[in-house]
């Protein structure tokens, strides 16, 4: 009798795998393509796991102000509010995670316009808004989601420190620093920056500003995004180049209390442009960078991180934006979208297999509707992403 029951309970072991159902749910909100009528804009929740039955499918759909142009979702540390960054109306708006039907809440920020990234400090009781309409910083209170204080500084770029059209934004707590990116003029991509601003992050002092190109100014290179190393010691930040065509190091030096910058990679050579998103694998020896023209999922070595290495460029498709890795690190998830630009827009979803290293699939659920997303991130339960 008890042999009969081990093999009754060896084949429900054998047979669980089979009858438990795979899945990984993405949130991404989009936008419709130019010539798509009426305007589209919303939030799409879709199965991203190319194991699960209902792999491609969207499993919930939350309508979006058409006139929002919502660019960025961003998650707190806890993963227990997303924060919508806007283009348009309604610069930020922040959603409970942990109420369903997730609901969007405008949080009030007079000072903003046209809303990028937001970072949060560890202890998730503070953030950090960038507002490249506006060329200032937005410190808020986590807690209560409401601004309270501003940065600026000078526009004039004949100062040592400025703060001009900031997108990108990295936190480091420990060192009590943040690095702004100086990108281009929102209303029509012009007037390109080639800096980074450095801020005391207790304080919100303008310290400092440096160059990231070696072109005779104005070099128009666009730095984009700055995203610190998850525990580098010292403290480390890699800096992507979006016209410039080149990824960048910041490394901290404890003695002089300042970032030594230099450049680190140049994707010309590769014949790829538009340097986009930069992201980590959790034990910090792998970078993920995109680029977008013509659409690239570049994996980098970083074990010796002031000379990451290229491992291996995968083609996606044009517009190669965010990056998401599944929480075993199996699958990246690249997003194929920026601005609804020309030949940046295929508004498909990269699926690629880090172990084999090579695109598996495309999910063009949203491609195939006239849908572009802007962006991707896991809903909670599969997040796991330090760097932002």
């Amino acid at each position: 009798m008890k042999a009969k029951i081990k093999v009754l309970l060896l084949g429900l072991v054998l047979l669980f795998p089979l009858l438990a159902q795979s899945e990984i749910l993405a949130m991404l909100n989009y936008e419709s393509k130019p010539k798509v009528t009426p305007r589209r804009e919303g939030i799409a929740i879709i199965d991203v796991d190319p194991k699960s039955t209902n792999f491609k499918k969207i499993l919930a759909d939350i309508p979006l102000p058409p006139d929002l142009v919502a660019h960025h979702i961003f998650y707190n540390k806890h993963a227990t509010k997303a924060y919508l960054t806007s283009l348009g109306s309604n610069p930020l708006q922040v959603m409970n995670m942990k109420q369903f039907p997730y609901r969007l809440k405008t949080i009030n920020v007079p000072d903003c316009k046209v809303a990028e990234d937001i970072v949060f400090s560890n202890d998730d009781k503070t953030w950090y808004l960038t507002c490249m309409g506006s060329s200032n910083v937005i410190v808020g209170d986590a807690k209560a989601d409401k601004p309270i204080k501003t940065i600026t500084a000078p526009i004039s770029k004949s100062n040592t420190t400025f703060i001009s059209y900031p997108h990108g934004i990295g936190l480091n707590d420990e060192i009590d620093r943040i690095i702004v990116s100086s990108t281009v003029r929102p209303s029509d991509l012009g007037d390109p920056g080639e800096t980074v601003t450095v801020i005391e992050a207790s304080s919100g002092n303008v310290l400092s500003t440096h160059k990231l190109s070696d072109k005779p100014s104005p070099s128009g290179v666009a730095p984009v995004e700055a995203v610190f190393v998850p525990g580098a010691n010292p403290a480390m930040a890699y800096i992507s180049v979006m016209f410039g065509g080149t990824l960048w190091s910041a490394t901290w030096d404890n003695g002089s209390k300042s970032f030594k910058f230099q450049q680190v990679y140049d994707f010309n050579k590769d014949k790829q442009g538009v340097v986009l998103e930069v992201t980590y694998n959790d034990k910090h020896d792998r970078m993920y960078v995109t680029t977008a023209k013509p659409g690239h999922l570049n994996i980098f070595d970083i074990s010796q991180p002031a000379q990451p290495k290229l491992i291996k460029a995968i083609p996606t498709a044009g517009g190669a934006h965010h990056v998401v890795l599944s929480p075993d690190e199996h699958y990246a998830f690249v997003q194929n979208s920026i601005l609804n630009l020309p030949e940046m827009d295929d508004g498909s979803i990269s699926v690629i297999d880090l172990e084999k290293l090579e695109k598996v699939a495309s999910i063009d659920t949203l491609k195939e509707q006239g849908l572009n997303p802007n962006c991707i991130v896991l809903l909670p339960e599969w997040h796991h992403d330090p760097a932002h």
